[in-house]
């Protein structure tokens, strides 16, 4: 493990110096951190690798070598600029890093198999009942607070303490802070404004994203290349509206109505309670109780959309407002299409919901006007799972097995 970000200029320089006589480039490292090498048997891992973009254009030399595997880590903010004056090599294979999600979180705490039987009931459309409904949503309220930043799981797992996680989550969140200032260039300002205003956006029951919130008269063109700068960056999951729910629903985009969400919804959570006049461990407390009563469907929001995303489902949901006609007026969190299309149905509603009472006005408005395109709707909530009035209502700990 070689920490860039940590290590010597002697260091980096080796990969200036040796490039032509690797032997000797091994021979080097292997003394400087005490590890034998073996041929087919190791992997080397560069760790934020950005700080030695010599060394990410080394990759070219050293898999053609073939004796070792390598391993590049890094910010994607940084990773996407620190590029200039080197080789990109065509050896690298990318890999886009989300947060943990739920079965990995569960993962962490021990629970190995847990997800395994979840997904037999989702399977089979059974609740799992009350006792482990229970457990398993407490699992998930946990993971609700934490969120899927590994330092933040690891805290938590060795302490089990929110506030040590939360304290990680903030660092964390300053570090984001840092890279825009410095990476972003003449977008900075108008990435920061987007990237703190994101909470209070979220926080309305209407979630589209107001312009008018980051100046008077903006307009989506005017912010159009930081919000693709944050969302290149995998700091946010945007949620598309479609003009219509049909097959190909990125072609048809009202691109001035988006919903921004946080990539992580435990960093969320930090960012919104810092602005509030509220302990942090209070609100902890709060969700885990069920207590929450404000900002709750915010948090769920937010999560389903981190979750969806994780799985490859692009976002996109569907708002229309008229003045003439009330029929043509609904709002649906979530579209996603089928994996398998046919000549009909290929479209699944998805409403998230935080209470206990709710209401169906906009789904069957939806099924009124556009049943030919619509599968069958699926409530995500915080009971357990079933099917009553033609919709299914899954456990929201479900939602990445959509």
């Amino acid at each position: 493990m070689i920490d860039f970000f940590k290590e010597k200029e002697e260091i980096k320089n080796l990969f200036n110096d040796y490039l032509d006589d690797l032997d000797k480039l091994f021979l080097y490292l292997s003394e400087y951190y005490g590890v034998e090498l073996y041929e087919r048997n190791t992997v080397f891992i560069f760790d934020e690798v950005q700080f030695c973009p010599r060394a990410r254009s080394a990759i070219k030399y050293l898999v053609a070598d073939g004796r070792y595997d390598f391993i590049e880590t890094g910010s994607l903010i940084s990773i996407k600029k620190n590029v200039r004056d080197i080789l990109i090599p065509s050896e690298e294979e990318s890999i886009k890093m989300n947060p943990m999600d739920f079965e990995e979180f569960l993962w962490a705490m021990g629970r190995d198999t847990l997800m395994d039987y979840i997904r037999k009931f989702y399977e089979e459309r059974k609740p799992l009942g009350p006792a482990m409904h229970r457990k398993i949503m407490d699992y998930f309220k946990e993971y609700m607070i934490v969120g899927g930043m590994p330092q933040a799981v690891l805290e938590y797992k060795n302490t089990n303490s929110f506030e040590r996680a939360d304290k990680i989550k903030r660092d964390i969140i300053k570090l984001y802070r840092n890279d825009i200032r410095k990476r972003a260039d003449e977008l900075n300002l108008k990435v920061e404004q987007i990237f703190d205003t994101i909470p209070a956006q979220l926080q309305k029951h209407e979630k589209k994203f107001n312009f008018a919130n980051l100046s008077e008269n903006a307009r989506y063109r005017d912010f159009e290349g930081a919000f693709y700068w944050l969302e290149d960056a995998g700091l946010i999951n945007i949620a598309y509206n479609t003009t219509e729910p049909n097959i190909g629903l990125g072609q048809r985009l009202d691109s001035n109505s988006l919903k921004c969400y946080f990539m992580d919804t435990g960093l969320l959570l930090s960012m919104t309670f810092n602005e509030k006049e509220i302990t942090r461990e209070e609100v902890y407390k709060k969700i885990l109780f069920d207590k929450l009563t404000f900002n709750n469907g915010m948090i769920l929001e937010n999560l389903v959309a981190q979750m969806l995303n994780a799985t490859g489902n692009k976002l996109y949901f569907f708002s229309r407002n008229s003045r003439d006609n009330s029929s043509d007026t609904m709002e649906i969190d979530f579209l996603i299409s089928k994996s398998m299309i046919t000549s009909k149905h290929n479209i699944i509603p998805i409403e998230v919901k935080s209470g206990k009472n709710y209401t169906y006005s906009s789904l069957n408005k939806l099924y009124n006007k556009y049943k030919d395109y619509l599968g069958d709707a699926i409530i995500l909530h915080t009971g357990d799972l079933k099917i009553e009035n033609d919709i299914l209502y899954l456990p929201i700990y479900m939602t990445s097995l959509l």
